[in-house]
């Protein structure tokens, strides 16, 4: 069976079970499609079907962009990989680390040891978390009255680290601040930024914080399982007019348009004769950025929003600037040195140099890591391997 053929069947199965109300997802190499496919429909109360130009959040997906913008300004010497990153952003020597609470609750912190770098901030090894997975993020966002990161406020940026720069890795907020770096040496907003050297070059023309009317016409809907195992159509949307551009999880786009950054990347950091990132920093961003250090496990904090997620447990896994490097093959065949990451709405994404094919599938459900539609982006990406 080829391999269209096979991807086709494992949406129309996945919405046929009930794992998902819609779903699309595409195989690329570095000239263009190998193949797509799309099933079921972009809300639980409608019967439009889900298409390759549905328009859905992508969520930490954003973050390879943001990583490539921060990239581009390394490679220009506008930004430093290493040095001091509050000689650009101060707000980050102003962050000290939770240690607890006292009796009344309020939160105890103790100074930071070492300074917060760029490429800490891009591996997610600065100390920063989120309260999705650190149940002490969020004891300390209820008893200070701060706002979580998707209400994209800048008065998030002053939560606390967990632990001291450089110590182990955590999944956080990092690239968020990495994004208000993007933003203080380029004199744009991270969007305007994006339009002018990534999206724009590239022809994603519908990726954008902001979602336009012609964007917001082919928007699929969230959706929450519920107890019995079901999809309810849920509110839920990015704030629209916000103070800060969520650099790790603020994008809309489709799967046409996120292919088009995953062809870049398997190009070496270029499409179509447009230079993303040089061949050098294309090199730094696909290689493991943080030394010893590990992925680990997170354990959810607000099951409601994510389950306890980890890719591939037991495997090895590092982190470049700014993708998680799989340094054993993977179950799927994806051999050691893959790049993958994904989206809280259960999108997902990998790129495989080695053999030149990159792949996507994307659905809008929460929890994060539902079995159910990770299933369908692992049988995908198993098939795509079967058939090279």
């Amino acid at each position: 069976m080829a391999l269209a053929d096979t991807v086709q069947g494992i949406l129309d199965r996945g919405v046929a079970d009930g794992d998902v109300v819609g779903a699309v997802a595409k195989i690329v190499g570095p000239d263009g499609e190998i193949c797509s496919g799309s099933a079921g429909t972009r809300s639980a109360d409608s019967d439009v079907a889900m298409s390759s130009d549905t328009v859905c959040w992508i969520a930490s997906m954003t973050k390879a962009l943001t990583g490539t913008a921060a990239m581009q300004l390394v490679e220009q010497g506008m930004l430093s990989l290493d040095g001091p990153a509050a000689a650009t952003l101060p707000l980050l020597d102003e962050l000290d680390v939770l240690t607890g609470f006292d009796d009344s609750g309020a939160p105890v912190t103790r100074a930071r040891n070492g300074d917060i770098t760029l490429r800490q901030l891009l591996t997610h090894t600065a100390g920063m978390g989120y309260d999705i997975w650190s149940a002490e993020l969020g004891q300390y966002q209820e008893a200070t009255g701060t706002p979580g990161i998707t209400e994209c406020q800048k008065s998030t940026l002053s939560i606390p680290l967990l632990f001291d720069p450089g110590e182990r890795w955590m999944y956080g907020t990092g690239i968020d601040y990495a994004g208000q770096m993007v933003e203080t040496v380029s004199g744009m907003s991270l969007g305007e930024y994006f339009a002018e050297n990534i999206t724009g070059p590239l022809g994603m023309s519908d990726t954008a914080f902001r979602i336009s009317d012609d964007m917001r016409s082919r928007l699929s809907a969230m959706h929450a399982r519920i107890e019995d195992g079901s999809l309810v159509e849920m509110p839920f949307e990015i704030p629209q007019d916000p103070e800060m551009e969520m650099g790790g999880g603020g994008l809309y786009s489709t799967i046409n348009d996120y292919c088009r950054f995953l062809a870049m990347m398997l190009s070496g950091g270029s499409l179509d004769g447009r230079q993303v990132v040089s061949a050098d920093t294309h090199q730094q961003m696909v290689s493991n950025a943080m030394g010893d250090l590990r992925v680990t496990m997170l354990h959810t904090a607000i099951p409601p929003y994510s389950n306890d997620a980890e890719f591939f447990p037991g495997l090895e896994k590092s982190w470049g600037l700014t993708f998680q490097i799989n340094e054993e093959t993977a179950p799927t065949g994806r051999p050691a040195g893959g790049l993958m990451w994904a989206g809280l709405a259960n999108s997902f994404f990998w790129i495989d140099l080695q053999n030149q094919v990159a792949g996507c599938y994307i659905s809008q459900v929460v929890p994060f890591a539902d079995a159910r539609s990770y299933q369908l982006y692992e049988d995908i990406e198993t098939a795509t391997y079967d058939s090279l």
